[in-house]
């Protein structure tokens, strides 16, 4: 189904010309490599060069019966060619490769053409991404991935794409140095700042706490603040100390900064999920100020399943030096974390754990804006006592305590370098945030709308009645 095989090759350049029955019943398949150009594939042949697998549903749609298929492998450090302005990325060994076949653009396809990238274990913070040279881009043209998809493996990447043209594999990197130290800077500033306003937050909550000693659910309410504010002060100081010490720092040293910032992060979440719990308790069980030693329970969790997480990270080796790295492997950041080794755990402890608390919480924020508003309608909450008030409450926990830390799920490739920001900036401020928000939710109306008690005794007076 194939006719012969010519190949040239210039310095820079290597060309495969083939003639290519319409008539062909398999898909033809091309090995390519930066030093020796494109060649027909041996079906027994094993080796490190990349892979093109042209569809036979190509040749199968042409109007003649034999067509010229023309591949190319290009070094364009060499050409100077495909050079797009302001590229962050970096193209794989230099090298593009080139497809055509026929006179006739090839779009659309419903089997796509696979082009294997090989290349050895990436740097960690490069992200691969399969693209085409569009030049209708910019100026002078530029790199799309429009109808490519990009499947990376152990010793290679795939791209699928459905249409011909001149492809690379695109090396991006998560961040370069300076945007790394630009958030490092921002993260330590927000970081400074939200650990003093952290101090005056629980400070203000054990004032009230003193003074409202009578107002049992005021009191676990903030019980339960003191502490989410407490781990975020333990957190923005963890993290203090990491960026200070990490770098030079002794390899025990390392493993304990280590493990005490994913401790800190943890309590953090945990308390953002308590947070949750309790909200559902006292809106919809209305057991939240019933249970014996309710606040010492959640201390109890809060701070001790951490506890036992980092426990069995530590015993297994988790912690120690990460390093950010470029493509060319320039290190651009150090930390005192999980190790490369071990991402497993920070996917499973962080991401998975996170993702579960950030879902329960939605779900809790649904039914409690629900009550909230079938309150309203029933009446209950009246005058002084107003339904934005509630409302605050709820939206308070749940858009600054979790919503800002799901903007990590966005910090992703390049293109997220503006969600870096926004997440860094939001959580380094939360100290900030949440101060401000008790004292407009606390004060100076505290003994009428700080609390949800007088809510929930009513919600339960309703209830009995209506049975």
């Amino acid at each position: 189904s194939a006719g012969p095989a010519l190949r040239s090759g210039l310095a820079g350049l290597k060309m495969l010309l083939l003639n290519i029955s319409r008539a062909v019943t398999h898909d033809v398949l091309i090995t390519f490599s930066p030093t020796e150009g494109p060649r027909m594939m041996n079906m027994t042949e094993k080796g490190k060069a990349g892979k093109i697998q042209l569809p036979r549903e190509i040749f199968w749609s042409l109007s003649s019966q034999t067509v010229h298929v023309v591949v190319t492998v290009l070094n364009i450090q060499q050409l100077g060619m495909f050079e797009e302005v302001n590229q962050t990325g970096q193209v794989l060994d230099d090298t593009v490769v080139g497809i055509t076949v026929g006179e006739t653009s090839i779009s659309g396809l419903q089997d796509p053409v696979k082009l294997t990238f090989t290349h050895g274990q990436l740097p960690h913070g490069v992200t691969p991404q399969c693209v085409f040279w569009d030049p209708s881009k910019g100026m002078a043209g530029g790199w799309r991935s429009s109808g490519c998809v990009t499947q990376t493996r152990d010793k290679g990447t795939v791209c699928s794409c459905n249409h011909l043209t001149f492809f690379t594999l695109l090396l991006n990197p998560a961040l370069d140095g300076s945007t790394a130290q630009a958030l490092m800077a921002v993260a330590t500033a927000g970081c400074g700042v939200a650990m003093v306003f952290s101090i005056f937050t629980i400070a203000f909550c054990i004032f009230l706490r003193c003074r409202f000693r009578s107002e049992e659910t005021l009191r676990i309410n903030l019980g339960l603040h003191v502490n989410l504010v407490g781990s975020l002060l333990l957190l923005n100081l963890a993290f203090l100390l990491n960026s200070r010490l990490s770098s030079g720092s002794q390899p025990g040293t390392c493993k304990v900064l280590g493990g005490l910032t994913h401790y800190c992060l943890l309590c953090c979440f945990t308390w953002m999920v308590l947070e949750g719990c309790h909200l559902y308790l006292l809106f919809v069980k209305v057991l939240g100020t019933y249970i014996h030693h309710y606040l010492a329970k959640l201390c109890l969790v809060g701070w001790g399943f951490p506890t036992l997480m980092v426990g069995v990270a530590g015993v297994i080796g988790s912690y120690g030096e990460y390093r950010i790295q470029t493509m060319d492997h320039q290190v651009i950041a150090h930390l005192c974390w999980i190790t490369s080794k071990h991402l497993l755990v920070h996917y499973i402890t962080n991401c998975g754990y996170f993702g579960l608390i950030f879902l329960f919480n939605m779900a809790v924020f649904g039914v409690v804006t629900q009550k909230s508003c079938c309150l309203q309608g029933t009446g209950v909450v009246q005058g002084d006592r107003k339904a934005w008030k509630v409302a605050l409450v709820v939206v308070g926990l749940f858009c600054l305590l979790g919503a800002t830390w799901a903007l990590a799920f966005l910090t992703h490739g390049t293109s997220s370098v503006p969600m870096l920001y926004l997440f860094t900036i939001l959580n380094s401020l939360q100290g900030i945030f949440i101060f401000i928000w008790l004292v407009v939710l606390y004060y100076p109306k505290t003994e009428t709308t700080g609390s949800l008690s007088h809510i929930m005794r009513h919600d339960k007076i309703t209830t009995v009645s209506q049975d």
